[in-house]
């Protein structure tokens, strides 16, 4: 039985709205070619030397007509699944979530879809997820603190990777500037028994940037005592991890009036673990941390820091890891580096006359 057609509205424009906009109606209501507008459209590479203007024209009209590009067509087309994989160790209120909100970022304003897979810092699962990713027509990978010796079939970008891996670039800190920020911070207000808390022996950041921490104390004539060196433990985001590492350092009885920790997490809890040793914090220790996590400005006191960009080093990796997919051969460089900053709060101050020694605080 035949059906009627649904009646037009009074202007005839009923059935045209409920019909999706195609390219081809796209671009005769902007005057311009199907070719132009699907090259502004998909992205492609070749669109660079269209004018600005044109462009923020064509994306106007593609969300006020709801203009959606058909992904199947544009995934057989390019040979593409315009999909990322993104490997970190978890995902918590510090440096992975950072990092990951610079890499959403650029994804998602460049119309790529992505996988993020966490290995908790299991080698099985370092090993694996690159194959599981491959195997889903990833198109790249970003690797987020994660030890990388894999030279795979599609473009891969590390944050804070530090091996040299054919086809593989790494993005990361300037982990000597670093050091001498927080270094001379201290070392300008007084300080000249710090103690120090070592990032886990698995983080990819923890080598490199202990060994640019030698060689400024080195430069600034700062002794750095054996003893006075604690390490994180576990794979835990929590601050506990930076509380027990303060009470094995006040286990030592060894005199300290600055800690500089590995990160931001570990320093929330070494301020607990001072506080609960009679410490107070900057008057009796002052505590310099690591990333200028977002919780950072709102500890308190509030807690002075070395600042990562990680936003933009995620930013910079996604935008790079789309180039090396849109040009082949380009953006080969081995590393991108990025500078720090020092973020100078409550926690840190001048060292005082005499600290009061652990062994008479309380338990």
């Amino acid at each position: 039985m035949a059906t009627r057609p649904p009646k037009p509205s009074a202007d005839g424009t009923a059935r045209a709205a409920r019909k999706p906009m195609s390219l081809k109606k796209l671009a005769e209501h902007l005057a311009l070619s199907p070719a132009t507008v699907s090259l502004v459209i998909n992205r492609s590479s070749v669109a660079d030397s269209i004018p600005q203007a044109t462009k923020d024209r064509i994306f106007a009209a593609a969300r006020k007509f709801k203009y959606r590009p058909n992904f199947f067509a544009r995934s057989l087309r390019t040979q593409r699944s315009f999909t990322i994989g993104v490997i970190v160790p978890e995902v918590s209120d510090g440096y992975s979530a950072s990092v990951m909100s610079g890499v959403e970022d650029y994804l998602l304003q460049e119309g790529y879809f992505y996988f993020v897979a966490s290995h908790r810092h299991r080698a099985d699962l370092i090993d694996e997820y690159p194959r599981m990713f491959l195997e889903r027509s990833v198109d790249g990978l970003i690797a987020v603190d994660t030890p990388w010796n894999l030279n795979l079939s599609v473009p891969v970008v590390t944050v804070s990777g530090h091996h040299d891996v054919k086809g593989v670039t790494n993005i990361v800190l300037n982990h000597q500037r670093a050091a001498e920020l927080a270094l001379k911070h201290l070392f300008h207000l007084g300080h000249r028994k710090i103690a120090f808390i070592k990032g886990q022996e698995f983080s990819s950041d923890t080598e490199e940037r202990w060994a640019n921490i030698e060689r400024v104390a080195r430069r600034i004539g700062l002794t750095i005592d054996a003893r006075l060196v604690a390490q994180l433990e576990g794979d835990s985001p929590s601050p506990q991890l930076g509380y027990m590492a303060t009470k094995v350092l006040l286990a030592s009885r060894q005199e300290f009036t600055a800690l500089f920790a590995f990160n931001d997490i570990s320093a929330m809890g070494s301020i607990r673990a001072l506080h609960e040793s009679g410490c107070h914090v900057p008057e009796d220790v002052s505590v310099v941390g690591f990333d200028d996590i977002q919780s950072a400005a709102f500890q308190n006191p509030a807690l002075t820091t070395v600042r990562q960009p990680l936003r933009e080093m995620g930013r910079a990796a996604a935008e790079i890891l789309l180039k090396r997919i849109n040009r082949p051969g380009s953006e080969l460089r081995d590393k991108h580096t990025l500078e720090p900053e020092l973020v100078i709060r409550e926690t840190t101050g001048p060292a005082p006359a005499k600290r009061p020694s652990p062994a008479k605080s309380k338990p």
